[in-house]
């Protein structure tokens, strides 16, 4: 099923882009970084997912 890759990405642009926003307005250097990082989980969630494997 490839609905959940595609909601992972999804979420990932959505966690860049409010990472962005947040840097921008200056907003606490550890709520930037928490959301970075987030973003960085769900896009290497979501690309891994795409992987051929097993099944």
């Amino acid at each position: 099923m490839r609905v959940w890759p595609t909601l992972l990405l999804i979420l990932a642009g959505v966690l860049v882009g409010g990472t962005w926003s947040l840097y921008k307005q200056g907003t606490n250097r550890v709520a930037v970084v928490v959301t970075g990082l987030l973003a960085v989980l769900a896009t290497a969630g979501g690309l891994l997912w795409l992987l051929p494997g097993e099944g």
